[in-house]
């Protein structure tokens, strides 16, 4: 989940590319894309007249068996039971026709559009290859876009409904390259955290996913970058910057899941330090823009775990020097 530029945003990026035009589409097999977004349209629209029960049961049948792994409650462990998911899913429902119009829009044209995001993407990284699944769908609230990992699998998941919650008409070149860019980063970075990462690999791959995004979009908007979600998140935590570094220099190493929400999501705010919530999105960033003066992105991008956390550590106690509380 997905903005006007400060000064601290306007800064020089070390690694800009220079202007180009877009390239052309990248050939239709090198993607391995199901976009099952208009399934949920067309079970909606089949059966939006039918009794509540009768809508769950056809949506898991026409809807949910085309991706088993995203839409089944087993993937929540024990937070969540099969009546939760049942009242969710009746809800999502219930409010589909307040977006229809826009996600028609949206699903019909994510294929024509995704190739020539990914060609724009291998101009700035020539060796990326498009190596997971990619799937387009109704996401029942939960995204805009992200990755998922199911059974050992990873996957690369477009939500159009919330590509339509967080994004309207906008422009979405930056949210693309940020996608992508993580699948990009897993090849260096996909294999040493686990399950439970650490608040410093999640700092490092949301922070540098969002820097390489603005760096390929050099006027993206902080509402492009989904750096004022929720509220005015990045401006919000600039207003606390020394608090908010210091903060975060004690976290690093943190597996917490409650902290790695409230600095990577939309969790509540710590009982002892009421900072903004998802402001590890824009620490992140300002860790990945100092570590780009000396390095191209490119060069960022290949960095292992282990030099990859030695990085963020020496960046954050260099910024906490230089933003004294």
């Amino acid at each position: 989940m997905r903005r006007l530029l400060t000064a601290v945003l306007s800064c020089c990026l070390a690694a800009a590319a220079p202007a180009a035009e877009m390239p052309a589409p990248a050939p239709a097999d090198t993607l391995r894309l199901h976009n099952i977004a208009s399934a949920f349209s067309s079970f909606y629209d089949a059966n939006k007249d039918k009794p509540e029960a009768e809508q769950v049961a056809a949506f898991k049948r026409e809807v949910a068996s085309s991706f088993p792994a995203f839409y089944g409650v087993e993937r929540y462990g024990s937070g969540r039971t099969q009546a939760d998911q049942d009242a969710h899913i009746a809800a999502t429902i219930r409010a589909f026709p307040s977006i229809r119009d826009d996600y028609l829009r949206k699903a019909r044209q994510f294929d024509a559009e995704l190739p020539r995001y990914i060609a724009g993407f291998k101009a700035w990284f020539p060796d990326y290859r498009p190596t997971v699944d990619i799937y387009v769908l109704h996401s029942l609230g939960e995204m805009d876009g992200g990755t998922r990992t199911f059974e050992g699998r990873n996957y690369l998941i477009f939500g159009i409904d919330g590509m339509v919650r967080y994004h309207g008409k906008g422009r979405e070149t930056a949210f693309f390259d940020h996608e992508l860019f993580h699948t990009y980063h897993d090849q260096a970075m996909g294999g040493c955290n686990g399950n439970n990462e650490p608040v410093w690999a999640l700092l490092w791959q949301e922070g540098l996913a969002t820097y390489v995004s603005r760096a390929m979009n050099p006027d993206a908007t902080e509402h492009e970058l989904l750096l004022d979600f929720p509220g005015n998140m990045a401006a919000d935590t600039r207003a606390v910057l020394p608090a908010a570094f210091a903060h975060l220099q004690t976290v690093l190493e943190s597996r917490d899941g409650a902290l790695a929400g409230e600095l990577f999501s939309t969790g509540e705010k710590g009982e002892t330090h009421r900072l903004p919530v998802r402001r590890g999105y824009y620490l992140g960033y300002l860790v990945a823009q100092d570590a780009a003066r000396t390095r191209s992105v490119q060069d960022l991008a290949r960095l292992d775990c282990r030099q990859a956390q030695a990085l963020v550590r020496t960046t954050v106690a260099a910024l906490v020097k230089e933003n004294p509380r």
